[in-house]
């Protein structure tokens, strides 16, 4: 049987496959498994009305922070996640040009469920809070073949 790599091995093979992340310029970091950080800028493609950011992309950026926190923690038993459901809260609006830091805590890690929370902040505006969100993830086994592969390249050249 493989090993399974490390949280931070599999971490850094997220972020090389997210191309979602990627294309929105958003960036993650781990804090610890179940913890992390997500930041990106806004930019003139992610705004809805002039100068206004468009829900979307926080709404994008916000379940991107619930799962990775839940995948974080997901990895140390070799397991992945799927969104079952999340919600947000939009509190104040995000400008242009807007550096935004989105930071999600698993709360809740049971035998087949997970619930993250996170916020994200707008530092340059005083850490202003404006947006709040509740996910709840499914965990299954990491042996999904496309992850697998991933992970295992010479498993699948020696077959």
């Amino acid at each position: 049987m493989e090993q399974f790599p490390d949280v931070a091995t599999l971490i850094a093979v997220y972020n090389r496959i997210n191309t979602y992340g990627r294309t929105n310029g958003m960036e993650l970091l781990m804090k610890t498994p179940g913890e992390v950080q997500y930041t990106m800028t806004v930019r003139p493609e992610h705004l809805s009305s002039p100068g206004t950011c468009h829900g979307g992309v926080l709404s994008g950026l916000m379940d991107s922070a619930l799962g990775a926190a839940a995948l974080s923690l997901a990895f140390t038993a070799g397991e992945l996640v799927s969104t079952v459901e999340f919600k947000i809260n939009y509190l104040y609006p995000v400008h242009l040009h807007d550096h935004l830091v989105a930071h999600g805590l698993v709360e809740h890690s049971g035998k087949t469920l997970m619930v993250s929370s996170a916020t994200i902040t707008c530092p340059a505006r005083d850490n202003l809070v404006v947006a709040r969100g509740l996910g709840t993830f499914n965990r299954y086994p990491a042996t999904k073949r496309e992850f697998h592969d991933l992970l295992f390249p010479q498993a699948e050249e020696s077959k």
